[in-house]
């Protein structure tokens, strides 16, 4: 069975998680919601079941709760890698492993590094380690500009627009364009979102790779344009679709009811 958590985020005229039950019911799959304070982490009443995780609340209860779920069902997106995700400095340290291109960074307590860093540089952007929808983030050129650490801070690389890539199982899917008047381009700070008709091969083949790296099913990935490429900022773990004109609640829907039958199949 498909289980859904629900995004807590969501609202009546922004509804991820309803838009996918929607498509899983014109597909008549086999699915029910799943409200993660009324389920015993430790028992067995939920097991080999697929598990849709579109969204939790920032607190250790849910993550713990899906984390413990995780050992006996098949969650998506994973709770490893939706805190690898949630965490810039993870994403970071796995984009170079994997050598997927992102800006200069560093993730330092120290003064005096950000200061070496400033002076490589010239500008940087702070960013909250564990910040989303683009909040916090700023360019700065002064170190007393910065408040207490730790500092995760990257190379400034000059743009009047970013994009969003959606990737579901390795493969881009479906892309947008975000402008705005103001140093951030995210839809949640003001930007606006402009469906790419088609996806340049070079994005597709860096936003697969960054989802790839961050061993996910289905992610969300920020790039810039970057001397004639792409290099990404962030991944996210459990993305919206603002803006998009491909169907991705029905390409979501079609992959989980895919992992349930793919469950099945090992339990025979």
């Amino acid at each position: 069975m498909i289980r859904i958590v629900r995004k807590p985020t969501d609202t009546p005229g922004d509804d991820s998680t309803g838009m996918v039950i929607a498509a899983l019911e014109e597909r008549n799959a086999d699915f029910t919601e799943l409200d993660l304070s009324a389920v015993d982490p430790f028992s067995n009443e939920v097991s080999r079941d697929i598990i849709w995780v579109c969204g939790i609340r920032q607190d250790l209860v849910q993550f713990e709760v899906i984390s413990a779920l995780a050992l006996s069902n098949r969650v998506v997106n994973s709770p490893s890698a939706i805190a690898a995700c949630a965490s810039k400095a993870q994403t970071t340290a796995r984009m170079m492993q994997e050598n997927v291109p992102t800006p200069a960074t560093k993730f330092t307590a120290s003064l005096d590094e950000v200061a070496a860093f400033l002076e490589k540089y010239g500008t940087a952007v702070y960013k909250p380690l564990y910040g989303y929808d683009g909040n916090g983030i700023f360019p700065f050129t002064e170190i007393s500009e910065l408040e207490e650490g730790p500092y995760y801070i990257q190379q400034y690389i000059a743009n009047d627009r970013d994009y969003r890539v959606f990737v579901i199982d390795g493969t881009a899917v479906g892309a947008i364009m975000r402008t705005s008047d103001s140093f951030a381009h995210n839809i949640h700070q003001g930007g606006c979102g402009i469906a790419l008709e088609t996806i340049p091969p070079k994005m597709a083949e860096i936003a697969s790779a960054a989802a790839r790296a961050m061993k996910i099913d289905y992610c969300g990935v920020d790039l810039l344009d970057h001397h004639g490429s792409y290099t990404v900022l962030e991944v996210n773990g459990t993305p919206n679709w603002h803006c998009m004109t491909a169907p991705i609640p029905e390409l979501l829907a079609d992959y989980l009811i895919r992992e349930n039958e793919n469950m099945k199949n090992q339990d025979k």
